[in-house]
Parts: structure tokens; C-alpha cells; sequence
């Protein structure tokens, strides 16, 4: 029973409560986007922001989450920065249909596109093409980023793998609507025109291949951008769009009436039934997680804050105590559950065993569950706080990297929606066979407690510490202890800010920082999402070593 009066509990609350605080500031701070004053000079031209078109086009008093609010942050400050990456993704209901809207934002360096803004792009075309998710695309964009053009234009997973796509999602019957609000150019005219329907908004609107000035510059034709490709030259002239709007106002209420009547398609079948809340207040996860990483908790205590009625069936529960397996719903949704355990357990010998390490029988136990779980067509969700796979001579002859297959093997090949929650730490292995990034999970979100790296900040600060000095004394450097402790306090500060979530969030390696409360959300509006798409193949892990 947690004492919620206890002062180690009140302690990590405070912590926890902190870091959330922090999320939202921080977030307040991506929203603005490219700045107030460019908001004004936006909005002058009788725009809405790309913020305000999407909370016009989504239902209102209804669930929404948003897709790499963070993602560029830090990054290209060269060049004043990238927030968001210019282009806001939220998945919504339009009429009570579960959509992914994408805006550009054209605060942002007009709404340029730089490198993460192709792989944000192409993150949100990946969402819908695996659960078959309408896309609305809210065109408002400069084209490519010129200085940065070699690393946004030419590459498989670069701008154009975006156009491919258009043509993959629309041959597998994928309904994509694009609305041009703003200048369409380039090569990013043909996203547009790709989809299956196109609007254009009068005045504000426009869409070449090639603006009026490289026109004149290329052919010698005087042309005003307006009577080159605004919205009267395609509807009425060239037939390339299908509608014309009076204002941004009146493109997305048709929007909205087209979604409204589009047909629905066969489910998945994930099991649903009445939603319940937890037993114990949500809350109550903020004092239970330590504030400090390295400090053990019982992970079910956490499970109970967030699944219905607090009811969780847990899976071999005497055996592979280093991870927690089990059947529950969330929202209402039937999930199996594979979360690292922290505390200090006993294994089937009656030996102590690490928290937040993943032993032999721990992996064997995970792997069968996984199986056991695509057998039944019930989705997986995965809370890491991982450290890695144990080490040593004897896990080695235990077999720890054939059992570290097995679980990798059986959760690569899953063929139920995955959704991983980093609640922690997030090294090395662990990361893998705990469904990272790599391992194509639904969705993947991390509260601001996360730490995601290769190994420990500590650990690896030290063996970056052996190299340099080495390297250094090859060179005939002479090392000093005071010099040694600054070399280690720089790296270690170096590593800590890569270890950081946000610093994983803005390279998309998560799709979102996460208020632990919104968890429940997040996954159930992911299932929903899965659900749409029926499964197409049946399960099969291939080759396992036993």
C-alpha cells in the first residue's frame, strides 16, 4: 500500500510535478512558434496560425494528441532555429472521424522545410499509412530550405519520399485532402495535387512550379504570381484544385463537410468494452517515481494508477521477476503489458537480482507473453526503465544473448500495435527489445523523467574520459588530476544533455513528451487509431534458438 503522507513520496512528487511544469513551459514556448511579431505579420494577411486552422478543423471537447511538438528544438540555430520544425501534426476527430492533420507553419521561416521537417513529414504519413488513417494536409510552405538543400532534397527518406507516398497511401485507398492556405512551390506543389482532393483559398492561395521571379528569370515572362497560380488560374483555368474558398474559415468548414461524409472501413476487432478509471488517482504516479533514476519501485504500483478498475492478470508472475507481464484494458481496450521492473527480486534459485535489468529467464518470460498476446489479437504496451541485459560470465553461459534474441525476435515480429512508454531509463539493449524506436512501435511517448542513451551518463562519461586521455598522451600531453576532472565534468555534462528527453523529442526518436496523465489518452486513441486497419498477415517469429 503506497502511504501518499510519506516524505520520500512527497519528495519525488514535488520532482515529478517539477519536470511536468518545465514540459509545459516548454511547450508554451514551441506553440508560438516563429515568434509573436510573425504571428502578427501571419495573421495581417488574414490567415489563421497553423495552431488555429487545426483547432477550427478538429471537434471541439474532444481528445486530441499532438506529434512531435518538440521535435527540431535545439537544432539549426544557426540559422534562428526551427521550432517544431515548422509543421504541426495532431491526430483528432473531424465529424467523429479519427484523423492526422498536418500544418505547415508558416511563422517559421515561411514554412520551409528543413531536414527534420521531412522526417517529422514522413513520420505522420507513416502513422497513416499503417492504421489507414485519413490525412488532411494544410499547405503553407516556402518549399525547401535552401542552405540546407543537400540534406533535405535528394535522399530516399527526403522530400520526395513524401510525393511517393502520396501515390502508395492513395493506391491502398488512404483518403489524403489538401488545403492550400499559403504559397505551395516547387516540388512541394505536387503533394497537393497528389491527394485525393484539393482546395485552394482566394487571394491567399497559390501553387507553381515556379514563382513569377524564376519565370522571368527563366523564360523572360512577365506574370504576377496571382494570375501564374492562384486560386481563380486553378479553378477556373487549369482545373488543377477542386475547390475555391472564400477564407481560411470557409476551406476548413468544407473540409470538415467533406470527412463527414466518407465511408467507414472494416476494424481490426481489438477487444472493447466499458472504460473505466483506475482505482487510485492518476496522481499518485508522481509520487511513486523516484526522483532520482537510480532508486528501485515496484512497477506495479504504477500499472494500477493507469489501467481500468486497476485491474491487471499478471502473467508468470514468480518467474522472470525483472519484468511484469500481464493482461489489462486501458480505456476500456485489451492490452497486454510488458514493463522493467525496479525493485530488488528474488529469481527461481532465491537469489537477489538487480532492478531495471533484463535477466535470461526475464526475456524467455517477455517473449512467450509476446507470442501469447499476437496469438489473441491483443495490442502491446511497453513501459521501459531499462538499464540493458545483464552481463557477465556467468549470464553469458546462461545464455542471456540467445534469450535476448528470442525476445527481440518475438516483439520485432509482432504483428498487434505496439505502443512504448520510456518512464525511465532507456539503455542500450534494452531500449531494443523494450520496443524502441527502432522496432517500429504505433506510437512511442516518454514522460519528462526519461533518459534514453546507449548507457548510463556516469558510465559512459568515464570511458569517454579513458579514450581522451589516452589519445591525448599518444600525443605527448601531459594529463594533470585537475585536468582530468574537467575533461570528465565536460563530457559528463555533454552525454547528460543527450540523455535528456528533449534532446531525443526534437530528433523525433519519440514521438512526445508526455504528462504521465495524458498516458490513458495517448494509448487508447492509439488502439482506436490500430483498429482501423484490419490485420493483414498472420504471425510468425521465423527462426528462435530455444
Amino acid at each position: 500500500m503506497i502511504n501518499v503522507s510519506d516524505l520520500e513520496f512527497n519528495k519525488n512528487e514535488d520532482t515529478n510535478k517539477l519536470l511536468v511544469s518545465k514540459l509545459n513551459r516548454e511547450l508554451d514556448k514551441v506553440h508560438l512558434g516563429g515568434g509573436e511579431k510573425k504571428i502578427a505579420k501571419h495573421k495581417s494577411k488574414g490567415k489563421l496560425t497553423a495552431r488555429e486552422r487545426i483547432a477550427f478543423l478538429l471537434d471541439k471537447n474532444k481528445k486530441q494528441i499532438e506529434i512531435g511538438a518538440f521535435v527540431g528544438n535545439g537544432m539549426y540555430e544557426e540559422y534562428g532555429g526551427c521550432p517544431s520544425g515548422g509543421v504541426v501534426i495532431v491526430i483528432g476527430y473531424i465529424k467523429g472521424v479519427q484523423c492526422i492533420v498536418v500544418a505547415n507553419d508558416a511563422t517559421v521561416k515561411a514554412g520551409a522545410w528543413f531536414p527534420i521537417t521531412a522526417k517529422k513529414n514522413l513520420r505522420a504519413q507513416e502513422i497513416s499509412i499503417e492504421n489507414d488513417l485519413p490525412i488532411v494536409y494544410l499547405v503553407d510552405s516556402a518549399g525547401v530550405f535552401l542552405p540546407l538543400q543537400d540534406e533535405v532534397f535528394p535522399d530516399k527518406e527526403h522530400f520526395g519520399r513524401i510525393f511517393r507516398n502520396n501515390a502508395v497511401m492513395s493506391s491502398k485507398g488512404i483518403i489524403q485532402i489538401a488545403a492550400i492556405m499559403g504559397s505551395c512551390v516547387a516540388g512541394g506543389a505536387y503533394l497537393p495535387i497528389m491527394s485525393d482532393e484539393a482546395l485552394i483559398v482566394d487571394k491567399t492561395g497559390s501553387i507553381f512550379l515556379a514563382g513569377s521571379y524564376l519565370v522571368k528569370a527563366a523564360v523572360g515572362e512577365d506574370v504576377d504570381n496571382e494570375s501564374l497560380g492562384g486560386a481563380s488560374t486553378h479553378c477556373e483555368v487549369s482545373g488543377v484544385t477542386d475547390y475555391k474558398c472564400a477564407d481560411d474559415n470557409d476551406c476548413l468548414t468544407r473540409i470538415k463537410n467533406i470527412i463527414d461524409k466518407i465511408g467507414g472501413n472494416p476494424k481490426a476487432g481489438y477487444n472493447r468494452k466499458k472504460s473505466n478509471e483506475p482505482n487510485f488517482s492518476i496522481d499518485e504516479v508522481f509520487g511513486i517515481l523516484p526522483a532520482t533514476r537510480e532508486k528501485p519501485y515496484d512497477v506495479r504500483d504504477l500499472i494500477s494508477r493507469l489501467v481500468d478498475n486497476s485491474d491487471f492478470e499478471e502473467y508468470k508472475e514468480l518467474y522472470g521477476k525483472s519484468i511484469v507481464t500481464g493482461l489489462a484494458r486501458i480505456d476500456g481496450w485489451s492490452v497486454g503489458i510488458v514493463a522493467n521492473q525496479r525493485i530488488l527480486v528474488k529469481n527461481k534459485k532465491g537469489e537477489m537480482q538487480f532492478g531495471g535489468v533484463i535477466y535470461s529467464d526475464s526475456a524467455d518470460k517477455a517473449a512467450r507473453f509476446i507470442m501469447n498476446c499476437n496469438q489473441k489479437k491483443i495490442p502491446l504496451v511497453f513501459f521501459q526503465d531499462v538499464t540493458g541485459f545483464m552481463v557477465g560470465s556467468r549470464s553469458e553461459h546462461g545464455g542471456i544473448i540467445k534469450d535476448g534474441a528470442k525476445m527481440v525476435n518475438a516483439m520485432s515480429n509482432s504483428v498487434v500495435p505496439k505502443f512504448t512508454i520510456i518512464i525511465g531509463n532507456s539503455f542500450g539493449a534494452g531500449n531494443y527489445a523494450m520496443c524502441g524506436k527502432a522496432y517500429d512501435p504505433t506510437l512511442i511517448a516518454c514522460w519528462p523523467s526519461a533518459q534514453i542513451a546507449v548507457m548510463g551518463g556516469a558510465q559512459a562519461a568515464k570511458v569517454l574520459l579513458q579514450i581522451e586521455v589516452a589519445t591525448l598522451k599518444a600525443k605527448g600531453q601531459t594529463i594533470t588530476p585537475k585536468k582530468e576532472k574537467e575533461l570528465l565534468d565536460t563530457m559528463t555534462a555533454r552525454y547528460n544533455t543527450q540523455m535528456s528527453p528533449y534532446y531525443a523529442a526534437s530528433r523525433l526518436w519519440v514521438d512526445a513528451i508526455i504528462d504521465p496523465r495524458d498516458t490513458r489518452t495517448w494509448i487508447s486513441m492509439g488502439i482506436e487509431m490500430a483498429n482501423n486497419k484490419p490485420q493483414e498477415k498472420p504471425y510468425n517469429v521465423g527462426v528462435i534458438q530455444t
